[in-house]
């Protein structure tokens, strides 16, 4: 990986990406503390019962999301709870859909009717976008794994969103980067015409032609389409050197077009909507090799002790084994920031977690450095500031509650349609 410091013009390959972002007001509410917090000591600082929601795809587009962030959730709350340092979560877990299948207004109505103070959700920004201003007019802290279209950065949203996942901004630029110094001088581009595909698509076209390179072809197609036939015959018709598609589970279709109009998986670059081990189970095996395919999505390689630890824990729960880990990491250490930014408050008020958010994710720059709920837990009780590092980075949420700090991936299928990390 490439550290480096975060700019619209920046060229990188990969790595750790410093983003910038301006001041933010916190304000709204939730919930209460069944005690006050303590001045410290071996006991806990407060007995917390904090209502947590889940907002995650278990149906739509995104639903082979659904796995990994679902068990990165529940293995979180598993943990805050065994640890029995102050923070004991109630855990209420919601399908987001699409917004196509519009699964979420239902379960946005059921989340906020069952009183929870934080929600961890949508994985897709465009859903978030719906039902943020509700959320925070009800004074919901809310945070997403997988949010990543820059507009959040900026949102009118009173301190009370936050995000683990980066911005669109750094995956586009890896990705522009990744098809650039692979030799490519021209691309076709098949996009999803919504905030996540125009925003994705808009990075890697700036990236790549910075990088001396040129977009000879672009299509766009809309939400809920069927049909991709015209736009992979725009691709066909200027022959270009490589070809990124930006989609969700859409890419099912469009790909076997791509092969048999002749545009070979060897020039095929995908993103964190598409990217996954198509392998694996019969419900998503190609008729033909993606060899050669190769993405960008992001987070770090992970710990075989924490991929383990998320296998026995959702195949405890009757659930088959998770086929890829994407957005895992970032969903587990989403709950975990909200239970330990709860403890640090001694409050289940969302306003008052998402005053602690910045502070226990080390963005004050002030905290003792930990990297579990119970070890952190461990300094907050004690009187001290907990500054966490979780399995997705160092997180270190700034004021707009981005983190400051991020991986991009690469990837590349082989012959078992399969994805291994490249870098």
């Amino acid at each position: 990986m490439i550290a480096f410091t975060r700019s619209r013009s920046a060229k990188i390959l990969a790595g750790v990406a410093l983003l910038s972002a301006s001041a933010m007001v916190i304000a709204g509410c939730s919930g209460t503390p069944s005690e006050e917090p303590s001045e410290g000591g071996d006991s806990p600082a407060a007995d917390l019962t904090l209502k947590l929601g889940s907002l995650l795809p278990q149906t739509g587009s995104l639903s082979f999301l659904g796995p990994p962030m679902e068990s990165g959730v529940g293995l979180a709350v598993q943990e805050v709870n065994e640890a029995a340092a102050g923070v004991t979560i109630e855990l209420t877990a919601e399908d987001e859909g699409d917004t196509d299948t519009k699964a979420y207004e239902t379960s946005i109505t059921k989340l906020q009717g069952a009183d929870v103070s934080a929600i961890v959700g949508a994985a897709a920004s465009g859903v978030s976008r719906l039902i943020l201003d509700g959320n925070v007019s009800a004074g919901i802290l809310q945070i997403s794994a997988s949010n990543t279209g820059p507009d959040f950065t900026d949102w009118d949203d009173n301190g009370l969103y936050f995000r683990t996942a980066p911005s669109d901004l750094l995956q586009g630029e890896v990705l522009g980067n990744l098809i650039a110094e692979d030799g490519a001088k021209t691309l076709g581009v098949i996009y999803q015409n919504d905030a996540y595909g125009t925003g994705l698509f808009e990075n890697i076209q700036s990236t790549f032609e910075n990088a001396g390179g040129e977009v000879v072809a672009s299509a766009s197609y809309n939400v809920g389409d069927g049909q991709f036939d015209a736009q992979v015959a725009t691709i066909q018709a200027e022959n270009p050197d490589a070809v990124a598609i930006v989609s969700f589970d859409q890419f099912k279709t469009i790909a076997p077009l791509l092969s048999n109009a002749g545009v070979s998986p060897e020039k095929w670059y995908l993103v964190d909507g598409n990217l996954s081990d198509y392998g694996s189970s019969p419900d998503t095996n190609f008729p033909f090799s993606l060899e050669g395919a190769q993405g960008t999505k992001p987070g770090p390689a992970l710990e075989d002790d924490f991929t383990d630890r998320l296998q026995t824990f959702w195949t405890g729960e009757g659930n088959p084994e998770v086929n890829d880990f994407t957005y895992a990491a970032e969903a587990y250490d989403a709950v975990v920031l909200v239970a330990l930014a709860s403890l640090a408050a001694g409050s289940t008020e969302g306003a008052d977690i998402a005053a602690k958010m910045q502070e226990v994710s080390g963005g004050s720059g002030e905290g003792e450095k930990c990297t579990s709920f119970a070890d952190c837990a461990a300094i907050i009780n004690d009187g001290g500031t907990a500054d966490y590092d979780g399995y997705s980075g160092e997180v270190t949420f700034d004021e707009n509650g981005d983190p400051t700090g991020a991986s991009i991936g690469t990837y590349v299928y082989g012959a078992d349609n399969l994805i291994t990390r490249t870098n």
